[in-house]
């Protein structure tokens, strides 16, 4: 029987899934097939309604060897393994002879962990064992939500903490899940055999089409130990992402709290002299860290070098003396053991990293303010150590022995791929050399008509927006395209203060159209809230630049109150930026502007999301329209038509809103 064609399959595929082919895809597939044929590297920009999953999942599957495929958010990842490969798989077997396999692979820490369900968890103030369910009131949110989580238990057959509905909070799940560190592993944990993580793994392993994050897959670069199968091709989605995944990865911190818990969690395992160690160098610590002051520590200050070698060295004491005593009077000693080494471990670690001080890392300190909700943190300061650059490592260990195809509708910048290349590792596209991978970058387009769906309006008469300064003006702007628009708008800060502050004013100015604001409510439910009510607004920061589909009349305004550069005050941006500068290049291009290209490329992709979309992304910022980065800028958003006619905009912005209000009071009519 002669294999059959790409396009065969790639019809069949999108048959079943209820779409129509586009040119893009078809593009996308081919270039995909011959990446992975050639055993080369590929970068494909594909624009939102290209249907770019079965673009790259039909050419893997046809290929035959195993396929990782690395995802940065979780609602892509579900949609993959719940909708896109049971389809795809459906529908390509009869013409393959073959019915690939798929499996869904996390960290250990975002599976419920048995053992700690059942033993409970190591208190670190008391001897023995914690019985979580026991000391959380059942009345309190904490206790409902334990208990909830050990009736799930006995139904869930994956233990992913992401098919637990309705979610719980961080505190919560850390009650019932471990880290790979804390693991007791298989072969010593008496649920060794049904364990949840386990399972995944093997599951994994037997299967064609591992989907996992980019987490997951940094973890795997870094640290050596590969916990992802081997694999012959590498799909990275949203690859636009990849980068400030794997750099907070490769990133560690040390906070005065962090170190408390390792000292706690220590003492009772090992002599009373390496526990005094560790206490005094601990207090040490957390004495220079309440003087702290937030900013890059471009040299390591000679007390805070002392404290970091205390530091270490006391852990390195403690990390052999736990080696060598057994204490029968802990209960469950063998995992009250493994979580204080974990804690010292990691303690350790940073300590040492930043000790030994590498030219290639970035150190600085950092103040929190109290956050509460499920991502709580607690006040303070902390110190932190992150890569310079995580180019070097990208090259090294994602593009040797594999295919790497990487994928997302912004990887364009300024019109070419080789700024996103540069990041990833990449000399410029065409470069030769025996030790440079080969690679090309593919834009198969969109199957929208930009110029005719949107308009880009930058408001050029506008101030130029200084830090911190009073924008009355802007809000002014604001108030006036809201209007016009009818509501409908998605407002995408560069701060949450400005995001705060705008809401605040514009709920007293234009009280008939609500404004949701991002922090008041779940992300989810906002977006929820917001997509039902075509009147109502949703504000917000850097996950809603990214993070938000809302296809129809509910969103036909974006607005972007300024050009969303990094702060000049964030340590790792600013030492990336001066790398480049004493390297030669151009730092503000490379570094800056890069980052605002693509967050404002996916602010803007917010706009149209399906052929029937129309709207404006207005930009409240001149220097889009005045400054000499401005031209790359644009280049790097879709192709709207664009204008700074204030009076232009808001008869579009009315037309559009008129025509939305039709079809609502059409479709309204219909139903009653």
């Amino acid at each position: 029987m002669t294999k059959p064609s790409l396009p065969e399959l790639l019809h069949a595929a999108v048959t079943a899934v209820g779409g129509t082919e586009r040119p893009g895809q078809v593009a996308m597939a081919e270039a995909v097939e011959e990446a992975i044929d050639g055993g080369s590297h590929l970068l494909v920009q594909a624009g939102t309604g290209t249907g770019k999953s079965l673009g790259y999942l039909v050419p893997a599957l046809a290929h035959g060897e195993r396929v990782v495929v690395a995802t940065a958010t979780l609602a892509l990842q579900r949609q993959l393994v719940e909708r896109d490969l049971p389809r795809t798989v459906d529908a390509l077997h009869p013409q393959l002879r073959r019915r690939p396999e798929f499996a869904m692979l996390k960290g250990r820490s975002n599976y419920l962990c048995l053992h700690r369900l059942h033993e409970g968890v190591p208190q670190d103030e008391e001897e023995g064992l914690f019985d979580q369910f026991e000391a959380a009131a059942p009345t309190s949110k904490l206790g409902q939500d334990l208990l909830r989580m050990r009736d799930w238990a006995d139904e869930t057959e994956t233990g992913d903490r992401d098919d637990l509905t309705p979610g719980v909070s961080d505190r919560a799940w850390a009650q019932v899940s471990v880290s790979s560190r804390e693991c007791l592993g298989a072969s010593k944990c008496a649920y060794g055999a049904e364990c949840f993580a386990e399972t995944a793994r093997e599951r994994a392993k037997l299967s064609d089409v591992v989907v996992t994050n980019h987490a997951l897959l940094a973890i795997d670069a870094i640290e050596g130990a590969p916990v992802l199968p081997q694999h012959e091709v590498l799909i990275v989605d949203e690859a636009h992402e990849l980068v400030s995944r794997v750099t907070g990865v490769a990133t560690g911190e040390l906070t005065p709290g962090q170190v408390n818990r390792a000292v706690r969690r220590a003492a009772k395992l090992v002599n009373e002299k390496a526990a005094d160690q560790l206490q005094t160098a601990s207090e040490g610590f957390e004495r220079l860290m309440e003087l702290a002051l937030p900013g890059r520590l471009e040299e390591i200050p000679e007390d805070l070098g002392y404290a970091l070698m205390a530091l270490r060295d006391a852990c390195r004491t403690v990390i052999s003396a736990i080696g060598s005593t057994r204490d029968k009077s802990v209960q469950d000693e063998d995992a009250v053991r493994k979580q204080a080494l974990a804690s010292v471990e990691s303690v350790h670690d940073v300590a040492e990293r930043i000790t030994n001080g590498s030219e290639w890392d970035v150190v600085w300190y950092e103040r929190h303010e109290p956050r509460g909700g499920a991502a709580y943190r607690p006040s303070g300061a902390s110190l932190r150590v992150a890569p310079m650059s995580v180019s070097g490592l990208l090259r090294e260990k994602l593009f040797t022995d594999r295919s790497v195809v990487l994928t997302s509708a912004t990887l364009k910048l300024g019109g070419d791929f080789n700024g996103v290349g540069a990041s990833l590792g990449l000399a410029p596209e065409g470069t030769e050399g025996d030790d440079v991978p080969q690679w090309k970058g593919v834009d198969v387009g969109s199957p929208f008509d930009y110029r005719k769906q949107g308009i880009l309006y930058v408001a050029k008469h506008l101030a130029r927006p200084a830090r911190d300064g009073d924008r009355g003006d802007m809000l002014d702007e604001l108030t006036e395209l809201i209007q016009a628009a009818g509501g409908r708008t998605l407002g995408l800060f560069s701060s949450m203060r400005a995001a705060q502050l705008a809401a605040e004013e514009l709920r007293s100015r234009i009280p008939e159209y609500p404004i949701l604001l991002q922090g008041e409510e779940t992300l989810g439910e906002l977006i929820k809230n917001f997509a039902a009510d075509p009147q109502t607004c949703l504000f917000g920061t850097l996950s809603l630049w990214q993070g938000v589909d809302v296809p129809g009349p509910s969103c036909q305004l974006v607005v972007m109150d300024k050009i969303p550069f990094p702060r000049p005050d964030d340590p790792l941006m600013s030492a990336r930026q001066k790398a480049v500068e004493e390297a030669g290049g151009n730092g503000f291009m490379a570094v800056a502007a890069t980052h605002a290209a693509l967050l404002m490329a996916q602010g803007a992709g917010r706009l149209v999301r399906a052929s029937g979309d129309r709207g404006v992304v207005a930009v409240l910022d001149q220097r889009l329209a005045t400054a000499r980065y401005g031209s790359y800028l644009k280049a790097s958003l879709p192709d709207f038509w664009v204008t700074t006619d204030r009076n232009q905009v808001r008869k579009s912005l009315a037309a559009i809103d008129a025509k939305a209000r039709q079809n609502e009071g059409a479709e309204q009519a219909e139903g009653d």
